[in-house]
């Protein structure tokens, strides 16, 4: 939501008294304070390790997949390693060179994240969280057709009995 969205969105649920138009009015004129409001969608801001653009090493290669002659021929195809750890990270997600490098660093970040932190990690944890939620999603699922089975069976048997 941006910060015009949520000021317009302010001004419509405002009642229209004399007070609340003046407060209205100011909140048009000077939105302080809504720049640190987090987008929608966004719940959480993690705190992963910076990348030091010396201790990377970024190769160019060409892309595999889908695509055919396109894909074959061009090297739009990033691999990024990280010399002190090691770690190496493939992005070859769209055709722009730009967009592959920049995802190739949030995906190392990402990685270097979990080699540094380990199971304290937020983004595993996070993972983690999501996991549970479907199981538990899940459960429930099955747990409300079983019920339907059940009284589809009971209305069966009362209408043939």
């Amino acid at each position: 939501m941006t910060p015009r969205t949520l000021v317009l969105r302010f001004l419509f649920s405002a009642k229209l008294t004399r007070e609340s138009q003046k407060q209205s009015q100011f909140c048009l004129c000077q939105p302080v304070g809504l720049s640190g409001i987090q987008a929608a969608g966004k719940k959480h801001v993690f705190l992963l390790p910076v990348l030091n653009e010396a201790d990377l090493e970024e190769q160019f290669v060409r892309g595999s997949g889908p695509g055919g002659q396109a894909t074959n021929k061009t090297s739009n195809c990033v691999v990024l390693k990280h010399i002190p750890t090691g770690v190496v990270v493939k992005c070859h997600e769209t055709r722009s060179v730009e967009l592959n490098r920049k995802r190739a660093r949030e995906i190392l970040q990402e990685k270097l994240d979990i080699v540094y932190k380990g199971e304290e990690s937020e983004l595993l944890k996070q993972k983690e969280e999501s996991r549970i939620r479907k199981q538990v999603k899940r459960k429930k699922v099955n747990e409300n057709l079983e019920k339907k089975r059940l009284f589809k069976k009971t209305i069966a048997e009362e209408e043939s009995g």
